[in-house]
């Protein structure tokens, strides 16, 4: 295999088929030691979690595509997990969806909104740019620099939010609350919006009983 890309926390191969192959890795993002999701960098390394990591994701994708939600997921090997080729927007987008407004969304609009108040499934979109601190980007901005077409965000929005009621009514069930969630999508050679990358604990925020879940937690829990 002939490696295409070396990622923090995911290694990507071109196989011979044409696919792609996703292998993850032990390293976490994090600052000084600590594991924090929210981090731009490596920050140490934890036995187990890409493992886990790559079981969350083959069970929501799975599930996703079952819905009839086009994703680039095609199965687990031996190997790591097999996808079909895709292109990000841009140099890659991330999508939030936010139930609650806790974080950076807090952050930013903590004088019009309580911490912690509903959001109606608001969906928001930012670029991939560590060193710009991956700045939020409009649908008419998108649109405008030619990262996307308007029919291709409307696509992903209402993706994105019927990919989030996927996951937060399996960890309802668990007893868990989903307060927000990030993905990452892409396009296939159609120029079809695809869900990409993965959907793993540290990509989410979720509590129980009023607490937040830390992410390594939160995969013991969800696989309890």
């Amino acid at each position: 295999m002939k490696k295409v890309y070396e990622g923090k926390t995911k290694d990507v191969f071109e196989l011979d088929n044409g696919n792609y192959l996703l292998k993850f890795k032990d390293d976490v993002t994090g600052k000084d030691g600590k594991f924090d999701p929210g981090e731009n960098q490596v920050g140490l390394k934890i036995d187990g979690v890409g493992d886990v990591n790559q079981r969350m994701t083959k069970y929501f994708f799975e599930k996703i595509n079952a819905a009839g939600i086009a994703t680039h997921f095609i199965g687990i090997t031996d190997e790591g997990m097999e996808v079909v080729p895709a292109k990000v927007f841009g140099h890659g987008l991330e999508v939030i969806c936010r139930y609650k407004a806790v974080g950076s969304f807090r952050k930013r609009y903590g004088e019009y909104i309580a911490e912690g108040a509903d959001l109606p499934e608001y969906v928001e979109t930012t670029f991939k740019n560590d060193e710009l601190g991956d700045p939020l980007v409009t649908k008419d901005a998108l649109v405008a620099l030619g990262i996307m077409t308007d029919s291709q965000y409307e696509d992903l929005k209402d993706m994105t939010r019927k990919i989030t009621r996927i996951v937060a009514d399996d960890l309802k069930a668990k007893g868990m609350e989903l307060y927000d969630i990030k993905f990452e999508f892409g396009y296939d050679k159609s120029g079809k919006v695809i869900l990409i990358d993965e959907i793993a604990s540290g990509n989410m925020r979720v509590y129980m009983d009023g607490k937040y879940i830390q992410p390594m937690k939160l995969s013991e829990l969800f696989f309890k």
